[in-house]
């Protein structure tokens, strides 16, 4: 409806203030009210651009409740803009679930391209971008976050990981357990003064921490696996030859049409590879 005010997603500075896009500040000055994930945080921001709005509190402990509240002040025409306390909001913060409510509520969200610290790392990675993969924040408990890597240790593409100082030394070790030696960047205060990029393997990245404890919130970009996973089907036949897993299904009394056909589809093969092998049987 024309007379519904309009969510737009404004991303905001990972560090650096000066990354701060045109549009955004535009669009910060003229909407009604912002709704940040930490107010204080955000104040700042606003202080250093002369930006004077009423400011709002979203944020994971309160998002039931003030999302109702956001989505009524839009439906009443009301124009709000939506900031996390870095980066693009919607992306490992409570912004999600109000973008979904709005749409569910047919108001209309407009998203402006900024700052992602996910992206900006894995571009300084100097590993793959072809195809990547964001798996976020991982379960804070070693439980859940040694499951977590258990589920994607078999991932062909880039991984994106995001991290806090206060857990990065536990991930780099379970990784290291689960996954083994592989080439990771591990990035910290990205955009900001101390920025840092550790390019190297798992192992080394783990002597490094170890000689001083991390600082500032982190990005780390692994590279996925080179190994080629046997699903459990091809596995029980991984340890036989093409030739003895035939003669298995012939001594069973089964002809030789019907082995080469069996073991192909046991092995995953075309059958006239198989065929091949049995020639001389």
């Amino acid at each position: 409806m024309d007379n519904q005010g309009k969510l737009y997603i404004c991303p905001t500075p990972i560090g650096n203030l000066d990354d701060i896009t045109l549009r955004v500040l535009k669009v910060l000055e003229e909407v009604d009210i912002i709704a940040a994930e930490d107010t204080r945080h955000t104040i700042k921001l606003l202080n250093h651009f002369e930006i004077k709005k009423p400011l709002t509190s979203y944020h994971e402990h309160n998002k039931r409740e003030k999302g109702k509240t956001l989505i009524h002040k839009l439906l009443n025409g009301e124009d709000i803009a939506l900031v996390s306390d870095a980066g693009m909001p919607g992306i490992s913060d409570p912004g999600e679930d109000l973008i979904k409510l709005a749409i569910e509520n047919a108001i209309q969200v407009i998203a402006l391209p900024g700052p992602t610290a996910s992206t900006l790392a894995l571009v300084l990675s100097g590993l793959p971008t072809g195809k990547f993969v964001f798996e976020g924040f991982l379960p804070s408990s070693k439980k859940g976050r040694t499951e977590a890597l258990q589920n994607i240790k078999n991932e062909k593409r880039t991984i994106i990981l995001y991290e806090s100082p206060y857990r990065v030394k536990a991930l780099l070790e379970d990784m290291l357990d689960i996954f083994g030696e592989r080439d990771i960047a591990v990035c910290r205060e990205l955009t900001k003064k101390f920025e840092e990029i550790f390019r190297g393997s798992i192992g080394q990245s783990i002597e490094k921490f170890a000689q001083k404890d991390p600082k500032g919130e982190f990005v780390i970009i692994v590279k996925g696996t080179d190994k080629v996973e046997i699903s459990e089907e091809l596995q029980e036949w991984a340890d036989i030859s093409i030739k003895d897993h035939l003669l298995k299904y012939i001594n069973q009394g089964m002809t030789k049409k019907d082995a080469v056909k069996n073991v192909a589809e046991d092995r995953g093969l075309p059958k006239n590879e198989v065929y091949k092998e049995s020639l001389d049987l």
